[in-house]
């Protein structure tokens, strides 16, 4: 399975891993925490996936969870059950780079409605962090039904899509904060309250009633996605 590269650096992440390594004592004042969600890093790319060039001993898989608060349009509902975004990054020539790994994610209620959405990696991610956002990430929410009966079967209806996704650019809302050690797990907040929202795509003959029930599209600036992440790094060596 070919996966698409991308760059990718997290300052927070090099910094503890690096301190680890060199036996200091990580930033922000690391905690062992009693007991550390568990992390599944069966969907990390393989180490023969990793660009040509990288260094494996370089490069890291990371598992990320995260749960928040989704309001687009008329949705607004609370994400209880976690994202979980697998990846890999590291460096070739000396550039940060990603390979992205997989994309799970319960269903949303859309309260009022039968309706539910299924976030979904959009295509594009680029978690470069610099002082003004953590990163970029496209994603696009599958359209279904309460009891699990695709709106169209058959169909890829959904909100956003690969051409036209739903892009976050994420800011920090909490700092970065050691949790655990072994494994080195790290949690912060973050959000984008200026993101677009599409409207419905796939969705044939059905579109304009989902729009409606959906308020979409949603203008920048009306939306919000705010995350409490929670993520597990673990050396490819």
């Amino acid at each position: 399975m070919n996966r698409t590269v991308h760059r990718f650096t997290s300052a927070a992440a090099g910094a503890l891993l690096a301190a680890l390594a060199l036996g200091a004592a990580p930033a922000h004042g690391a905690e062992r925490a009693a007991d550390p969600p568990e992390f599944d890093f069966s969907a990390c790319p393989t180490a023969g996936e990793l660009p040509a060039g990288a260094d494996p001993g370089t490069w890291r898989c990371e598992v990320m969870h995260a749960t928040g608060h989704l309001r687009m349009g008329a949705v607004d509902e609370p994400l209880t059950e976690p994202m979980t975004i697998t990846f890999a990054e590291g460096r070739v020539d000396g550039e940060f780079r990603q390979v992205f790994g997989k994309m799970t994610a319960a269903p949303i209620r859309v309260g009022g409605t039968p309706l539910t959405l299924t976030p979904q990696y959009g295509g594009y991610s680029d978690f470069l962090s610099d002082d003004t956002r953590r990163g970029e990430f496209d994603i696009k929410f599958a359209i279904g039904t309460a009891h699990g009966v695709p709106t169209r079967p058959s169909s890829h209806c959904s909100v956003g899509s690969d051409e036209d996704a739903v892009h976050l650019v994420l800011k920090d809302t909490d700092p970065t904060r050691v949790i655990s050690t072994d494994p080195l797990i790290v949690t912060f907040g973050a959000q984008d309250t200026e993101f677009a929202a599409p409207g419905t795509s796939g969705c044939g003959p059905l579109r304009r009633t989902l729009d409606r029930a959906l308020g979409l599209p949603s203008e920048a600036g009306a939306n919000a996605f705010d995350m409490d992440v929670t993520v597990a790094i673990r050396p490819y060596v």
